[in-house]
């Protein structure tokens, strides 16, 4: 029997090895400093909670700010893809990442405003998202150049970015740095070398393939957008993207306050176990690439799932600490692939990327939206950690969707 097939159809032709490499290396930067801009807004969650006196409620209120903005990024992010290229789509995306970090971090520290940190928030999720969208699409035209699976890798790039911020946050928290300082400095940084890596990316005529003008007009792309809306195999990819992101997502936000509440650690401590989490994300996305190519989606999903459903449990009913820690390894290790290999799957036709990844990232997003008051809501009845018991309810239910993220033969996908 033979191998399955790798979820890349093989290289592209058309452009010097060297340029796509290059382009490689400044996505994976992109990913990285995004990564680091996430990653040292949750690790600060637990002292902004303090500072603005929040309930779980009203933080899951102010956070849900922060998901607001993203998904109003995402409805329009492909087309701003396709008009403006992914380059300047990043570098514009970027500069709103910045700018909110820094209100969010100065509202907390010198207004202790809950209006000026969730404008911030507002800021912050928007441009995120826009980012998100762009660099993904650009993303998947490296990968498909390669000729091999690398999209997990970029996420692990990520990971790494949100390690290098949470360990940052546990850092400054322990030092007693503020939040408004710790943040402002960050988004110099993120800025500063978005722009620099973004001057890597592959040229704007590289993302349309040769022959392409049915959507070259801003109404062939409006026409084009609300195509991919009507595509079942889109709107199911979304679905899986939705919990995967929500998986993800839930840790991301209540991970390292769960665990300051329902186990009595520090701030400090809260911090590093969310770093657990994401150390675990970076180590699935860095070995996963390797087992998808070997194969195949469908398998190793079914696994990584089945992984957090374990891990989420006993991050959160295990009676001892270390286990706790050791579940709280294997929720990240078991949500690594999701998200990235869903948007592989969205992007696995070149032509209509930027438009199904972006229908795509609106249905994920929803799960930031609606997750952080959902679980923040549970959690002023049973408590953050026993509320994240939500997370393996919801899994389980995904891994009948995992034959839609199957590489389509090629000319038998979406046919409009």
């Amino acid at each position: 029997m033979s191998a399955p097939t790798s979820s890349v159809a093989g290289p592209a032709t058309g452009l010097p090895p060297q340029a796509v490499k290059l382009a490689r290396n400044g996505v994976a930067v992109t990913f990285s400093l995004n990564g680091l801009a996430v990653g040292s807004w949750f690790s600060r969650v637990p002292a902004v909670r303090e500072s603005l006196d929040l309930s779980a409620g009203r933080l899951g209120l102010l956070l849900l700010a922060m998901s607001i903005g993203a998904l109003l990024a995402m409805p329009t992010s492909g087309l701003l893809a396709q008009l403006l290229g992914t380059a300047r789509t990043v570098r514009l995306a970027t500069v709103l990442v910045a700018g909110g970090l820094t209100v969010a971090g100065l509202g907390a520290t010198l207004t202790g405003s809950f209006v000026v940190v969730a404008v911030g928030l507002v800021a912050f999720g928007y441009g995120s998202g826009a980012c998100d969208v762009a660099m993904n699409v650009e993303a998947a035209a490296v990968e498909r150049r390669l000729g091999r699976t690398i999209m997990p890798r970029f996420h692990a790039g990520w990971s790494l970015g949100s390690v290098a911020g949470a360990g940052l946050g546990a850092l400054a928290a322990r030092l007693d740095v503020a939040v408004g300082a710790h943040l402002c400095a960050v988004a110099v940084v993120v800025l500063a070398g978005t722009v620099l890596a973004t001057r890597a990316y592959l040229p704007s005529s590289a993302h349309t393939p040769e022959g392409d003008t049915a959507d070259a007009t801003p109404a062939g792309r409006r026409r084009a957008q609300l195509a991919a809306w009507r595509e079942p195999r889109t709107l199911l990819i979304g679905l899986f993207v939705l919990v995967a992101a929500f998986t993800e997502g839930a840790a991301n936000d209540w991970l390292a306050v769960a665990f300051v509440d329902g186990r009595d650690l520090s701030e400090a401590a809260g911090a590093a176990v969310f770093g657990v989490f994401v150390v675990g994300m970076t180590l699935g996305r860095t070995a996963g690439t390797i087992a998808l190519d070997r194969w195949g989606r469908v398998p190793v999903l079914s696994t990584t799932i089945g992984l957090a459903v374990l891990g989420a449990c006993l991050a959160v009913l295990a009676g001892s600490g270390p286990l706790a820690i050791v579940g709280v390894a294997l929720w990240g290790l078991g949500a690594s692939l999701g998200f990235p290999v869903g948007m592989s799957a969205a992007a696995d036709e070149e032509a209509h990327a930027p438009v199904r990844v972006s229908v795509v990232a609106v249905i994920g997003y929803t799960a930031f939206l609606a997750g952080p008051p959902l679980l923040g809501l549970l959690g002023d009845h049973v408590g953050i950690l026993r509320a994240l018991l939500v997370v393996p309810v919801l899994l389980l239910p995904t891994l009948a969707l995992l034959p839609v993220l199957r590489q389509p033969r090629s000319g038998s996908a979406h046919q409009n």
